[in-house]
């Protein structure tokens, strides 16, 4: 493991000596001393310092001075600061300008060791933030260049998922399975491996095994010489074929026959093709990446799906969260779909609801992000107001419906007839109305949107009181 660089800059010549030969001793730390600020900023200047212990009370300038100019010239640099006396609020301005950690004097030489251990860690912890972040801008940029689409969110969930498929794109045969409900996007996911991977010159070659017919399959997976059976009129070239060099995607892997799937094993063990009607087998060199929103596992337990398939392409497993588990990406999933529907119909409409916002954040999404990207994409079309309200969307569950009374009247008796969000926002209106005696003022308050909104709301819904 590669040493921790430290330079501890302290006025007492004896305290330097003891804590360079402690550190020393536990022979993972390359130690540097300084007795004051001149001698500190020229060893910055010759060595990559990784942690400065760094005391307040110094000759020709005061620590704080000193942290300023570290943290002003190298900020990978982290700072811990030591005080003999005690002054809190000298202590808050340290942390203020960019001190990690603070102990006072006198100190145990053990302290120091735990507070180099707690900002080790936190070190650790910033490189694979920014390693994530830089991963996930670099994909997405890659994937927008290409396809036009980009990852977007900024969830633990995502980020996990950038780093998996930075990690496996790295090797250059391994077997990928990329498994996740419907709509959360798998075959983004396999576009980012072959885009991350050195194959990204190649082709990425899609097909859906559920679209295509079992009479047809071994041609379509194999390719055929011509007059092989009837109606081959021409060569034809298979899957693997189309996609050597490159990448080859089996999306709905799960709808894939039991035949062809031992057929399918054999391939990716052998690396060879043969075409129907040919004697000579041909040699590929294709990275395959399999998905399915279906129990693979569980298929094989009831012979649904070959044991030892799921086996060979689960060699490396990418589980996709669905959207109901990263619910911090909602917001920013929302305001990217909104403003690029926007500018591409050029729409006059100048901002969300906050309470779109709100209500969809507690939604559970079953399409995921297809279904999000389908509703904000309607919503806009049907718009013609400079606001884009919750009237706009239709969701096809009562969950929002039954959480949207919930939120705003405690009165149970509102009842759900149906999962239209347009009738049951009307019969809302009507009761809260109803609640307050036609109080636009009071319903407004209690519906938690403007009087202005409501009063809009009324006159669409051509409510009148009775």
């Amino acid at each position: 493991m590669e040493k921790l660089n430290i330079l501890v800059v302290d006025d007492e010549k004896r305290l330097l000596e003891e804590i360079e030969e402690f550190l020393n001793n536990k022979k993972k730390y390359k130690t540097f001393m300084a007795l004051k600020p001149s001698i500190a900023f020229s060893i910055l200047e010759k060595h990559r310092i990784d942690i400065v212990i760094l005391d307040i009370k110094l000759p020709e300038m005061s620590g704080i001075e000193v942290l300023k100019k570290i943290k002003g010239t190298y900020k990978e640099i982290e700072v811990i600061m030591v005080s003999g006396h005690g002054d809190m609020s000298t202590v808050i301005e340290a942390m203020r300008f960019g001190a990690v950690d603070y102990f006072p004097k006198p100190f145990r030489l053990v302290d120091i060791n735990n507070a180099i251990a707690r900002t080790h860690r936190f070190i650790e912890l910033t490189r694979e933030l920014k390693e994530t972040k830089s991963d996930l801008n670099r994909l997405s940029k890659k994937l927008f260049e290409s396809i036009g689409v980009q990852i977007i969110g900024n969830s633990k969930g995502v980020k996990e998922l950038v780093s998996m498929m930075t990690k496996v794109a790295k090797t250059d045969n391994t077997s990928v399975l990329v498994l996740g409900e419907s709509g959360t996007g798998k075959e983004l996911v396999a576009h980012g491996i072959h885009h991350l991977s050195k194959r990204n010159k190649q082709i990425f070659y899609s097909v859906n095994c559920s679209a295509v017919p079992e009479s047809l399959f071994e041609s379509e997976f194999f390719g055929h010489k011509k007059g092989s059976f009837t109606g081959a009129t021409d060569d034809k070239e298979g899957w693997f074929e189309i996609a050597d060099k490159g990448t080859l995607l089996l999306d709905e892997i799960s709808d894939m026959p039991l035949m062809q799937q031992a057929k399918l094993l054999r391939v990716l063990e052998e690396r060879k093709v043969n075409k129907i009607g040919s004697r000579k087998s041909r040699t590929v060199d294709v990275r395959v990446i399999a998905a399915s929103n279906k129990n693979l596992e569980e298929m094989a337990s009831k012979n649904e799906f070959r044991l030892d398939l799921f086996h060979r392409l689960g060699i490396f497993v990418i589980e996709i969260p669905p959207l109901r588990d990263r619910k911090d990406d909602i917001p920013i999933l929302i305001d990217y779909y909104f403003n690029h529907y926007i500018k591409q119909m050029d729409s006059k409409i100048k901002r969300i609801d906050p309470n779109v916002v709100k209500l969809l954040s507690d939604y559970d999404f079953p399409g995921n992000i297809r279904e999000l990207k389908n509703m904000v994409e309607r919503a806009v079309i049907l718009c013609e107001e400079p606001t884009l309200g919750m009237e706009y969307f239709r969701i096809n569950s009562k969950q929002t419906a039954e959480k949207e009374i919930e939120n705003t009247t405690s009165d149970k008796s509102v009842k759900i007839d149906n999962y239209d969000l347009e009738d049951n926002t009307k019969a809302l209106i009507i009761k809260v109305l109803e609640k307050t005696n036609y109080n636009k003022s009071k319903a407004a308050e209690l519906l938690n949107i403007t009087w202005q909104a409501l009063d809009r709301r009324i006159k669409k819904h051509g409510i009148k009181p009775e």
